[in-house]
């Protein structure tokens, strides 16, 4: 499993803090919202050409922790 904590970067002067790839200003949310698009790993790095397979992996593996630690009810 991809290591997120290597390749994503929380720095308040990098988009207002919010979680990008390290040494880019592509944040997450971007990542994730463009994979619930639809798009594929390999159509987001097409798009943003500093991203590469890891990045995405990264992406995901950094929701799903979010996630496993944040409990969400259903309306």
């Amino acid at each position: 499993m991809t290591e997120w904590r290597e390749r994503i970067a929380i720095d308040p002067q990098i988009c207002h803090g919010k979680p990008t790839i390290r040494g880019t200003r592509i944040m997450i949310s971007v990542i994730l919202d463009n994979l619930a698009e639809g798009l594929s790993p390999e159509e987001i790095i097409r798009e943003y050409p500093p991203l590469t397979l890891e990045d995405v992996k990264a992406a995901i593996a950094y929701a799903s922790e979010l996630v496993r630690e944040e409990e969400i009810l259903p309306l």
